[in-house]
């Protein structure tokens, strides 16, 4: 099989393994194996001839505000369109929940912004930034770039 699917529980390590090798490189904030089980149901994994190729989730905030997260494409497949399909899914399954916003933090503002996003100001997420944000390492010095996708104006 090759495409998009929803995660399951089988797919945690693997999922575990991509998210944690980008995160050794300071690329992606590192994700705990019990994290992925308990958030199984945010991903999507991209399969190729039954091995991920690359995983993204989309996580609920409010009702009317997702982030799209732990986007990681394995370095052989990057650059065939993998990435883009993820996100699409996720905001395909964003509008399905009814939810209005989709943001991203990301060292790659350009990528979210083939899509759509726009780039913003983080105060604009006071949940994300007071929920998670605040809990991490880099929090004095993030440069991730925040960037909004609204679903209303599509």
């Amino acid at each position: 099989m090759t495409g998009i699917r929803k995660a399951n529980v089988k797919d945690a390590h693997q999922i575990f393994k991509i998210l944690q090798s980008y995160a050794i490189k300071g690329i992606l904030l590192p994700r705990s194996l019990n994290s992925i089980y308990e958030h199984i149901r945010d991903f999507f994994v991209y399969e190729v001839d039954g091995k991920i190729a690359g995983v993204c989730s989309l996580h609920i905030f409010w009702e009317d505000l997702a982030e799209i997260k732990s986007l990681a494409i394995l370095p052989e497949y990057q650059g065939k369109g993998i990435g883009k399909k993820l996100v699409e899914k996720c905001i395909e399954d964003a509008r399905s929940l009814g939810v209005k916003k989709v943001f991203a933090l990301t060292y790659v503002p350009q990528f979210f912004e083939k899509l759509g996003f726009r780039t913003v100001e983080k105060s604009e997420f006071p949940q994300k930034v007071w929920t998670e944000c605040i809990h991490c390492v880099k929090f004095n010095e993030c440069s991730e770039v925040p960037v909004l996708l609204n679903l209303e104006d599509q």
